[in-house]
């Protein structure tokens, strides 16, 4: 997670960051509209939503746009990035607490809902059950928490083949090939990716309830769970 903070500190990184998700996340708009639609199956009109890895912006301000009555609490370690959120979610701010660090800067709750886009493959298991542990314990009983990042079969064959598969479509989505190539290194070399089946029983042992996958695109997969 350090490293990936690192990134996010890198002015580049962040300059270019709103571009990056929607081009390289297969049906990364469609991602929000569903998780937006989980989400409000159980979560009130006037609900507290927590948002964790909310640098950028692009869920909160896509949340905002279909909830009108929510409000949210966004975590991010990166102050750079949380600038950039302020200004993506535009005249949601009212609406909107940023807070640095992670998630044990999280106001205690009780959340109605809690979100977490595309931020956990940054992080090792033992950060991952720390992670889990923080939100469910912030949220309501019952409460829905949606989550989707990378993660792929991890065998030596099928993990070669998805990173193939995901430098592929970097490239058909208008990446540079050195950039999709320099991607894939990255994600070899320091993101601690879990095979599907790891992912979901991480959720379940953290004591989230009727976990089930509703996102498959590419090297990325996303779940809801209840608290």
């Amino acid at each position: 997670m350090r490293s990936a903070q690192r990134h996010f500190s890198d002015p580049r990184a962040v300059a270019h960051y709103l571009d990056g998700p929607p081009r390289l996340v297969p049906g990364f708009g469609d991602l929000h509209r569903m998780a937006q639609v989980l989400l409000a199956e159980r979560a009130p009109f006037d609900a507290r939503v927590l948002v964790l890895g909310a640098g950028g912006g692009l869920e909160l301000k896509a949340f905002a746009d279909a909830q009108p009555g929510w409000i949210f609490d966004g975590v991010d370690p990166s102050p750079d990035m949380l600038e950039l959120a302020l200004g993506t979610v535009g005249e949601h701010a009212p609406r909107v607490a940023l807070h640095q660090g992670y998630v044990d800067v999280a106001p205690d709750g009780p959340f109605d809902a809690a979100v977490c886009l595309l931020t956990m493959h940054f992080m090792p298991p033992c950060e991952r059950r720390h992670a889990l542990r923080a939100i469910r314990a912030r949220l309501r009983r019952g409460a829905p928490f949606v989550v989707a990042h990378m993660s792929f079969g991890q065998d030596e064959d099928e993990r070669a083949l998805w990173l193939a598969r995901d430098e592929a479509y970097a490239v058909a989505s208008g990446a540079e090939p050195e950039e999709a190539r320099h991607r894939r290194e990255v994600i070899e070399r320091i993101m601690p990716v879990l095979s599907p089946e790891q992912d979901e029983a991480l959720l379940r042992e953290e004591g989230f309830k009727d976990v089930s996958m509703f996102y498959a695109a590419g090297v990325f997969r996303g779940w809801i769970g209840y608290a």
